[in-house]
């Protein structure tokens, strides 16, 4: 935190709940919560997946439905009699900048007895923002300029400067360097940034960010939260941010709120509250075998090119060898855009190789997976299982529905149901909590149930490989121990053998034999993790305090941005990733101004975790020589721009 972080105390209160309570059919997901937040403060919100942090952001932001709604949510601001424009209530008799020349009066308005539509209404909410969970809500076709500019027109903004505004706004979330670039080809980290600058186009009072770091790789994580906390002090604006990571309430907050099943534990300094959190978590001691079975997966000379209109040739995979024995837990480990997300999708068949070869055993006989059909691939991706990034789920069916019928699995309703509470307790689920969700939908449950509803249905067909990309993305570290334990046990009991990507250092140590790190589309070591994850970190480090050309083929920081040491860039599309590790040299020295409690883990805390007419971009043809030499090259030709 800067200097600045004691002014809030001395603030007007601007937002102040009183006994909000919030259910849908009787079940209550808020309870009697009650908490006032101040100008400029930044509120830390705690709790385990499902305690209704989600459910607060929402009601906060005060633009839809949200179950059944009783207590009061009130908005103390400065609004000016003549133009109903909105601001920070310490702004009260103040001259507005209007024409009319009004001046701004107090005003209080109670979204609980206040309309979904009323104009009233709409002059707060319009001075809201928020960024949801997995959620990235850009133009994917159009460049990052083209995103801004629509956003600006959304909100109505008039001015000559607009094309001078959009790019301020790329410059303070440190991505004018992607300025033409398709919204689609970016990172992940750079997309938040993206999103990010989008919500300050409307010059909020209040952001309401909602695990915004969650799929993001620490790196990129950390560059996320100076950004957020950059913005926060230049504009003094409130911001209300939950995270899975205790570290980052530790570092960002200036006080923190501790929810569990829907009610508000305990408000105070983060350091209590965290360390009140992280009570009984001690961590997963394993041991681990020693012994295998024989290879069950075998990767050979493997590469993955694309073109890209806007990139040329990009090399995903560079000639990568590796082997996974059966009944080991295998990691993919490195810095985002690397290419894991993209190994994995070979090897489950989804995406073919451009060369190289994976083979799969099934039985006794290796299966080719580059070959199609039911006779070759298709007898080895039955006995496969794969949990997406991007998972998705039948929104409107119950979970039950979704473990079942919606994936073909024909089983008597009483074997399904029991095989489903087995297999959710697996997935992290206690079950008692198993049976409670199994006639919910799924649209009824917080982000990090879904997640694990999602890991569930892809277990449920008893996979002898199972593939998880990110598997703890959105996990608070009480429920990812529960996880850890579960894919043990699932690999003890079950002879399960598992490939998996993740940021989550922690993660990694905890529950992979071995791992792989993967720098440019390269391997650079294999081996235990004790011995690569290290090698993972330094190079973080490295690359935290040493600014990389624009020529790099990883994505690199603008000077600016360098200059500041911010942790790095961020990954590709397909890798978000969440996860909680061991801090980079570029925020050693913030996490060192505010000490984790010894309540807390060592490892858990330690860890980190143009103009408008030509904005609008056009698909343009490869041109002949493009497609020759890709043909000749054997590269699939990706007109979208090619992800990594």
């Amino acid at each position: 935190m800067s200097d600045r972080k004691g002014e809030w105390k001395i603030m007007s209160a601007f937002i102040e709940i009183k006994n909000l309570s919030v259910d849908f059919d009787g079940k209550y997901v808020l309870k009697n919560v009650n908490l006032t937040v101040k100008e400029g403060e930044v509120i830390g919100i705690l709790g385990k997946s499902g305690s209704g942090k989600t459910i607060l952001m929402h009601v906060l932001r005060g633009t839809e439905h949200v179950g059944h709604m009783t207590g009061d949510v009130l908005y103390n601001v400065a609004r000016c009699a003549a133009c109903h424009h909105i601001e920070f209530p310490s702004q009260v008799g103040k001259k507005c900048s209007c024409e009319e020349g009004g001046k701004y009066e107090a005003y209080t308005i109670n979204f609980m007895t206040t309309g979904l539509y009323d104009d009233d209404r709409k002059d707060v909410t319009k001075r809201i923002s928020i960024m949801i969970q997995r959620t990235f809500a850009l133009y994917g076709d159009d460049t990052v300029l083209t995103n801004i500019l629509n956003a600006l027109t959304e909100v109505g903004y008039k001015g000559s400067d607009t094309i001078k505004k959009a790019a301020d706004l790329l410059e303070e979330v440190n991505v004018s360097h992607r300025m033409l670039h398709i919204a689609r080809e970016l990172s992940g980290g750079e997309k938040q940034r993206i999103v990010l600058a989008r919500q300050l186009v409307k010059e909020p009072l209040l952001l309401l960010a909602d695990e915004p770091t969650g799929t993001l790789d620490p790196m990129n994580a950390d560059l996320v939260h100076k950004i957020l906390m950059k913005s926060v002090e230049t504009r003094n604006m409130a911001m209300i941010i939950t995270s899975h990571w205790p570290e980052v309430i530790l570092e960002l907050a200036h006080r923190a709120v501790l929810l569990d099943e829907g009610e508000v534990v305990e408000i105070g300094e983060p350091k209590k509250i965290v360390a009140k959190f992280m009570e009984g978590y001690t961590g997963i001691v394993t041991e681990k075998p020693k012994e295998f079975g024989e290879p069950i997966i075998q990767v050979k000379n493997l590469t993955k090119k694309f073109v890209s209109v806007d990139r040329g040739v990009v090399r995903a995979i560079d000639d990568i060898s590796f082997e996974v024995k059966e009944r080991e837990i295998f990691g993919l480990i490195g810095r985002s855009g690397a290419g894991k997300t993209t190994t994995s999708k070979i090897l489950m068949g989804v995406v073919p190789p451009t060369g190289g070869e994976v083979m799969v055993r099934v039985g006794d006989e290796w299966v080719d997976m580059s070959i199609p059909g039911v006779e070759n691939k298709g007898r080895a991706t039955k006995y496969m299982g794969i949990l997406y990034q991007e998972y998705s789920l039948y929104p409107h069916s119950t979970v039950i529905e979704n473990l079942t019928g919606s994936i073909s699995l024909d089983l008597p309703y009483e074997l399904g149901i029991r095989k489903a509470i087995q297999t959710l307790k697996i997935a992290g689920f206690t079950e008692e909590n198993a049976k409670k969700i199994l006639d919910k939908q799924t649209i009824e449950l917080s982000e990090g149930e879904r997640h694990r509803v999602a890991m569930a249905q892809v277990l449920m067909k008893e996979p002898n490989i199972v593939i998880m990309d990110e598997p703890t993305g959105t996990m608070d570290p009480l429920t990812r121990a529960s996880v850890t334990n579960s894919i043990l046990n699932a690999r003890e009991k079950l002879g399960e053998t598992f490939v998996i990507v993740s940021h989550d250092m922690d993660f990694v140590h905890e529950v992979c034999d071995r791992v792989a790190l993967i720098e440019g589309g390269k391997i650079i070591g294999t081996g235990d993790p004790d011995e690569i994850v290290p090698r993972l970190i330094s190079s973080r480090a490295e690359s935290s305090e040493t600014p990389k050309k624009k020529t790099s083929k990883k994505p690199a920081a603008s000077k600016s941005a360098a200059e500041k040491k911010p942790a790095a860039e961020k990954k590709p599309t397909a890798e978000k990733k969440p996860a909680a590790e061991k801090k980079s040299a570029a925020s050693k020295s913030a996490v060192e101004k505010k000490p984790a409690p010894k309540a807390v883990s060592a490892q858990a805390v330690s860890a980190k975790a143009g103009s408008k007419t030509s904005a609008k971009t056009t698909k343009t043809d490869l041109t002949d020589i493009e497609e020759k030499a890709a043909e000749k090259e054997n590269i699939i030709i990706n007109t979208d721009g090619g992800c990594v």
